[in-house]
């Protein structure tokens, strides 16, 4: 830009139709302002072609370090969840309509120089008015692996702000196992979905085999995972607001 700010673009090539996932992105992300939200500065549509243009961050997303050998450190990583979690709670409850996500996972938490996590894409988002409970949904909306029960249960159809809770819960358990939720790769087949491996292991007191520098990394780790296991309990009504996740993991 003329005043020498780094942008990002994205560009949506493939928006058919009335270009329902620009329409959504422009609209939801227009009306947000926090620190842990990525930042819309513009934006531009010519028929079919669409994009967008937001702040650059330079650490790019949060997948890009938790499967891979780039070590952040535990109290880094409590950080950053701190700050996705401010981050959902602001579109749940900050905002004058409630903005549910829909598509939170690792990809989609973006850092900035200083490793602050911010929320982005916001394709798949639904706005409801905060008194309203559930959303009425006709199709599917996030990515295998972090989409909630609820979503593709025989009785589909209205769906609450836990659903992001829950996604918040796989993010979390990722972060501390540095790996996908699930590893069809993995030798011990015990492990192939790792929340079911974590709970099973928390539940018999045994050893998570996590790499442990700092006297306090244990009980970080601990806490994210039991937090994890938290939010990602069958029952939506069961799960943690983002306000008190946030109380418990600062």
């Amino acid at each position: 830009l003329s005043n020498e700010i780094f942008v990002a673009v994205k560009i949506l090539n493939n928006s058919n139709g009335n270009g329902e996932e620009f329409i959504n992105e422009v609209g939801t992300i227009g009306r947000i302002h926090h620190i842990n939200v990525v930042r819309l500065i513009g934006f531009c549509s010519d028929g079919c072609r669409r994009a967008l243009i937001y702040e650059f961050l330079p650490n790019e997303s949060l997948e890009k370090f938790i499967f891979s050998n780039h070590s952040l450190g535990w109290e880094k990583l409590q950080d950053i969840a701190i700050g996705i979690a401010k981050g959902i709670e602001y579109l749940h409850q900050g905002c004058d309509q409630r903005i549910l996500h829909f598509d939170i996972k690792p990809h989609n938490i973006l850092l900035d120089h200083n490793f602050n996590p911010k929320i982005s894409d916001f394709g798949l988002a639904k706005l409801c008015s905060k008194e309203q409970s559930a959303v009425s949904m006709s199709v599917i909306r996030g990515t295998m692996g972090y989409i909630a029960p609820e979503m593709i249960s025989r009785n589909f159809g209205n769906v609450s702000y836990k659903s992001d809770v829950y996604s918040f819960g796989m993010l979390l358990i990722e972060m501390v196992g540095g790996r996908k939720n699930i590893d069809t790769t993995v030798k011990n087949t015990s492990q192939v979905y790792f929340p079911e491996w974590v709970y099973n292991r928390l539940d018999k007191r045994e050893e998570l085999h996590i790499p442990i520098e700092e006297e306090n990394d244990g009980e970080i780790a601990k806490k994210l995972l039991i937090m994890g296991l938290w939010c990602i309990q069958w029952c939506p009504t069961n799960r943690p607001s983002m306000k008190f996740i946030i109380q418990m993991l600062e």
